[in-house]
Order: structure tokens, then sequence, then C-alpha cells
């Protein structure tokens, strides 16, 4: 079955982390959000993959190569500008030839059932089913009514104040006849939220919902970002952590050096090459990605190292993100900071 993941974007809501490393890329747990996705989706026979790609698309080409490390087949649309997600699609249109397909954004961490999801699609003969989830916030996301047959029969994208009638959110999962494309111009700026959802009402078209209980974030922002790790922390989405849980809660890489005298609270997850020297703390709700070092006498706290970061001697982070290959200076108390080198243009795999 052929998918296609939504990799263009600019991810400004994660600047500065964002500035040189494109958001499908950003860690959860020292590996890229994408990389869940493609795991996801091959877990539910979803093998052949298109991506598009614009915004330092070459990092994420280049980390993927042709996907055959996760067992699909990852196809890449280079965008020579932003065409919103249904434009996009629609620039797609000959992947997909004749045969059901699902759209998600390339930096959702999810492990929603997306079997089931084409399943309740089938059922219902639709030509657009949205994943739907219950937030607490629903003015972020296009928000929708169903009736009892779970069709959908009012659809408003990013509701402000008084009219905001309902929190069923549109989670950007999506799955689709390829009449869909018939909707969708060629060469135009086009989004599912503001013009294709809408038509599909207007014209009495087959649009259902499909509500899910499954974990899912849009990795958006900087609060939504640590929440993640949080929640992966504490088991709370079924998706793998690449390393191996050493004791309850506490997963390390290889070559780990951990001085007799440091502090490892939990749960707490250690990339590998990592040194943590005499009297550091690395404490709860802490992941340290490869070859960092925490040197003497500093501790790290609800925070999230990216790979070679270093924080110095007798330095406190608490609720901070550090940014790949920075150094923390020594002696300094940082309390919900982002640290990162916005000079530097990262073009290794990360």
């Amino acid at each position: 079955m052929r998918a296609m993941i939504l990799a263009a974007g600019v991810g400004s809501r994660l600047d500065p982390l964002t500035r040189n490393v494109p958001k499908p890329l950003v860690p959860i747990v020292n590996r890229p959000v994408m990389e869940y996705l493609i795991e996801l989706l091959v877990r539910h026979g979803f093998t052949e993959i298109m991506v598009n790609l614009h915004y330092l698309g070459d990092q994420i080409a280049a980390y993927f190569e042709d996907g055959s490390r996760w067992g699909a087949h990852i196809h890449w649309a280079y965008e020579d500008r932003l065409w919103g997600d249904a434009g996009s699609l629609k620039r797609a249109e000959d992947f997909f030839k004749d045969e059901t397909f699902l759209v998600i954004g390339g930096d959702d961490l999810t492990d929603m059932d997306l079997s089931r999801l084409l399943k309740t699609h089938r059922e219902k003969k639709a030509l657009a089913t949205i994943a739907l989830s219950i937030v607490d916030d629903p003015s972020e996301y296009g928000i929708v009514l169903m009736n009892e047959e779970g069709r959908i029969t009012r659809f408003l994208e990013k509701p402000k104040g008084e009219v905001i009638f309902s929190n069923t959110a549109n989670t950007g999962v999506y799955v689709f006849e390829p009449a869909i494309f018939e909707l969708i111009p060629h060469d135009v700026f086009y989004l599912f939220g503001k013009q294709v959802f809408p038509m599909l009402l207007e014209q009495k078209l087959p649009l259902f919902g499909h509500l899910t209980a499954a974990y899912w974030r849009d990795v958006g922002n900087l609060k939504v970002y640590q929440q993640t790790h949080r929640d992966m922390l504490e088991g709370r989405v079924k998706a793998r952590i690449a390393l191996r849980e050493v004791r309850k809660f506490v997963w390390m890489g290889e070559n780990v050096e951990i001085d007799p005298t440091a502090e490892i609270g939990y749960p707490v997850a250690i990339g590998n090459n990592v040194q943590i020297l005499a009297g550091a703390r690395v404490l709860e709700h802490t992941v340290i990605g490869n070859n960092c070092a925490v040197e003497e006498g500093a501790t790290v706290q609800e925070s999230i190292l990216w790979d070679g970061a270093v924080v110095m001697r007798n330095t406190h982070l608490e609720r901070c993100v550090v940014g790949r290959n920075c150094r923390v200076k020594t002696n300094a108390a940082i309390f919900d900071g982002i640290i990162v080198n916005p000079q530097r243009h990262e073009n290794e795999k990360s």
C-alpha cells in the first residue's frame, strides 16, 4: 500500500531548533520523529512511501535514503516552493495511481492503528476519512462535528474564541480515494483544512471521521516537543526506544562511561559514547544524545541534549533543550532555555 509523508515545512514554531535541522529530523529520544512514522507505516503495510521535500530537504533524503533499512521504498518529491498540504499531494498524483492511500504529517508522533483507520474508510465507502483526536485546546487544529454514522457534518480550521464548537480535532492523518485529486487544482497553493474539506461538505461528498484514543502529537512547538519526551520515557507511546533498558526506566546505548560518584535518576535515556563525569547528576525526564558529555559537578534535569552536546562543569540545566554540538558554559544555571549554534549548518546524518 501507498502513503505520503508531508515533510516540506519550515518548522518555524520550533525555531531556533529548526534553523539548521528540518522538523522531520528533530530527535525524539535520539531518533528523528519521522523515523517513528516510517516504522509505523511499514508495520501497517504502507511500504511504498512518497515524501515531499523543501526546507533542508537534502538532510532528510540523506538520512533515510531509499528506506530499505526500515523495509520501505521511499520516493522523494523535491519542491521549489511550498504548495500547501493538498497542493503537494496533487503534485504527486501519478504516484498513487488508482488505489486507496494514506497521508500523514512528517512531524507527527503517533501509535495510531492505521489498519483500523483504513478499515473504517472502506466500510463507510468514504472518499476521504480524517483521523480525529480529542484535544484540550482546539484553537490550533481543524475541528469537526459528526453524525451518528461518523459522517462529518461540520468542519472549521483553527477556530478562535466563541466559534469553537467541538474539541474533536483533525490529526492530519487522512485516507483518500484517488477521486480526491479531481478536487485539487494543478500548481496552486492548496490546503485540506481551508479548501478541500469545506468543498467536500459543500458538495455533500462522503467525508467521514475516525475517532481514535491512540497517542498523537504534532511536534510543532517547544512545549509539545518536551512533552513527547516525557510521554516516551513514561511508556505512553507504543514506539520503540532504540536503546537497551539497563534497569526500569533507564535506557543506555553503547560505550557509556559513568563515574561511580555520578547520580543517574529515572526515567532517563542516554545515547552512545556518552561520558558522565565525577559528581554529575542526570536526573528525571532527561534524554542525552550520542557523543555527549556531562562534566564534573553538572546537573541535567528534565532536559534534552542533542548529539554532541557538552554540559560543562558545575552547570545546572533544568527544562532545557541543548542543540547539536553545543557547549553549555561552566558555572551557569539555566532554566527553560533553548541553547543552539545559530550559525552552524549541519549536513551530516543525525
